[in-house]
């Protein structure tokens, strides 16, 4: 149902005998992305170590860093890798019966190759969208004008991190706009873009189902979510990777089935043991999955703490060690908003410099559902770090979605930093989508 679960499922083996042991967890990351769950692990009263390859002050203060990760594997209890990337060397610590979350080399290459990832939700059943693979931009705009029609422009393969977000919708039903978009910048694009694809149009609601995988089978209850990804309220603006999201926790639907659900064998057979997620358009005539997410969402693993009962030291150990768990989530609903400051979503080192440093303040002493991007702490005082200008995720819990919503913003008016911006329309929509969700049925 749409509201929720707030029971969690009756799992059919728990780990009673390990509740209330701490552990030590060792987190790897490319970027400084998954520093709030390290965290929050740690303030459960677990031991934490972070190696995060591309690192400046991040989580100064908050958490423990090392160089390299290799050298604390045998005094962790679970590594985790929190990215894509990863996959050779978890399987490869997995097959030395190392506990560990993460990827695989099966599903790094399900998020990176979006022609094999296309390929095999064609394999399992899923109603995929016709889609065209290129490294040849004129040989694309040959196409379209063959073939008109209205088309999505994704980056494929390899991209720089500030390219990844370059997607274009056409918008004409010839794909006259997409073309000249394509035409006009293509000695630009393709100096960075060397490969990409171009995806049938489909117009309908934009949702994710996804759950954590245990190496056997998947966690209930699992989660569906709303990604609001450009940078301006009403969907406008460049690709950011994520403004913020809705989302709420639920026993397995049509949606779920349909989708993330069919994978389950799949990432048994590769050893994978993490979140997985499928991202859809749906409508009246089907569900559309779009691409996959292999690792934590972001900011979803944020949000998800807002929503999640459970302790996740103690959640996380049974996951890598393959163990069912009786996860605990809140009924209703969850929103997360991502603030920023001035150059996001661009890189200008320049302007970042006259942010960075800043403090963080609180009008009232109380961070609840305030979550770490790139901040750090000196003399007990929050200040912005690193160089993306991604600063906080804010949450905030409802019985309904428009109770979420207020608490989210209510915890945003309390914070004090300059030039913080971020979107005010998290969730916005969720009283259109959810009817058209309800009607189609496929939130049963």
């Amino acid at each position: 149902m749409a509201n929720g679960n707030g029971n969690g499922h009756n799992g059919e083996k728990t780990l009673q005998q390990v509740q209330g042991k701490k552990y030590k967890f060792l987190f790897v990351s490319w970027e400084a992305l998954s520093g709030d769950l390290a965290w929050k692990i740690q303030n459960e009263g677990h031991k934490v170590k972070c190696c995060i390859k591309d690192v400046a002050d991040e989580y100064d203060g908050f958490i423990e860093k090392v160089s390299d990760w290799k050298d604390h594997v045998k005094w962790a209890d679970v590594v985790i890798f929190d990215d894509v990337g990863f996959g050779k060397e978890a399987d490869a610590l997995r097959k030395e019966g190392k506990a560990v979350i993460g990827g695989s080399e099966y599903t790094d290459r399900l998020e990176d190759d979006r022609e094999f990832g296309q390929a095999e939700m064609k394999r399992l059943g899923m109603l995929t969208l016709p889609s065209w693979d290129f490294d040849d931009y004129d040989k694309a705009l040959q196409f379209i004008k063959e073939n008109p029609g209205r088309y999505v422009y994704k980056p494929s393969g390899f991209v720089p991190g500030e390219w990844r977000g370059l997607l274009f919708a056409g918008k004409e039903e010839d794909g006259r706009d997409l073309y000249e978009i394509l035409e006009q910048n293509k000695k630009i694009i393709s100096k960075k873009i060397k490969q990409f694809q171009l995806q049938k149009f489909v117009s309908g609601v934009e949702v994710g189902a996804s759950a954590f995988f245990n190496g056997n089978k998947f966690i209930t209850p699992i989660l569906i979510a709303f990604e609001h990804k450009r940078l301006f309220p009403g969907e406008l603006g460049p690709m950011t990777g994520e403004m913020g999201t809705s989302m709420f926790w639920c026993e397995s639907n049509k949606l779920f089935g349909e989708t993330t659900g069919k994978m389950e064998e799949d990432l048994h057979k590769s050893g994978y043991v993490g979140y997985i997620d499928i991202n859809c358009i749906v409508n009246g005539r089907g569900i559309y999955p779009l691409e996959f997410t292999c690792r934590f969402g972001y900011p979803t693993i944020n949000i998800q703490q807002e929503g999640v009962l459970s302790e996740w030291g103690e959640f996380f150990y049974a996951l890598a060690h393959k163990e069912d768990y009786d996860l605990k989530t809140k009924k209703g609903f969850q929103v997360g908003v991502v603030c920023v400051v001035p150059p996001f979503p661009s890189e200008d080192k320049s302007e970042f410099e006259i942010y960075k440093d800043l403090s963080i303040l609180f009008k009232k002493q109380n961070t609840e559902g305030v979550h770490l991007g790139d901040v750090k702490i000196t003399d007990g005082v929050w200040r912005v770090a690193g160089e993306s200008a991604y600063v906080l995720i804010v949450t905030g819990s409802g019985s309904t979605m428009e109770e979420a919503r207020k608490q989210a913003y209510l915890r945003i008016e309390n914070i004090m930093l300059v030039n913080m911006f971020y979107r005010t329309d998290i969730g916005a929509t969720w009283s259109e989508d959810s009817d058209k969700l309800q009607t189609w049925g496929y939130l049963y």
